[in-house]
């Protein structure tokens, strides 16, 4: 009975220490991937602004949708031909507010308050959005799977 007790307890320890390395490393891994994550906003927000298609087809992933701040769903192949033809173009996009990145496993949840200022098919628009994304990191990195920007009242 003298021999168990000691035995419990460095059992005991060392599993709390394995626990406490893997919440650790848990950590690590997740505060590497909101790293990345803001990257890959940054890399897509030039992109937009440049109108950079071959960047941009390869950040939206090919199921990719948006849902802009009309309500309208809009394909890969739509937002990329809106972009080809002139019809959106970009002239500022200001971050508001703090970029909020949350990582569960191997896709993260961003959002944002944006000011927007250019034209989103073949019309003028200008204001205050909240932005969200959903990103998924696959073999090829982080890619952009949907959007979605809702227009917020004047204040």
């Amino acid at each position: 009975m003298k021999h168990i007790i000691p035995c419990i307890i460095i059992n005991v320890a060392l599993l709390s220490f394995a626990f406490g390395q893997s919440v650790t490393q848990k950590e690590s891994t997740d505060s590497r991937s909101e790293h990345e994550v803001r990257q890959a906003i940054e890399k897509y927000r030039a992109a937009l602004l440049r109108r950079d298609i071959p960047a941009l087809e390869q950040i939206w992933a090919d199921d990719y949708f948006f849902v802009n701040a009309a309500g309208e769903m809009l394909t890969k192949a739509q937002r990329l031909a809106n972009l080809k033809s002139g019809a959106t173009t970009l002239e500022s996009i200001n971050e508001e507010e703090e970029l909020n990145v949350r990582i569960h496993q191997n896709t993260a949840v961003a959002t944002s308050r944006v000011t927007i200022k250019g034209q989103y098919s073949g019309q003028q628009t200008s204001g205050q959005y909240r932005s969200i994304h959903i990103w998924v990191k696959g073999s090829t990195g982080w890619q952009l799977v949907a959007n979605q920007l809702t227009a917020l009242a004047a204040k």
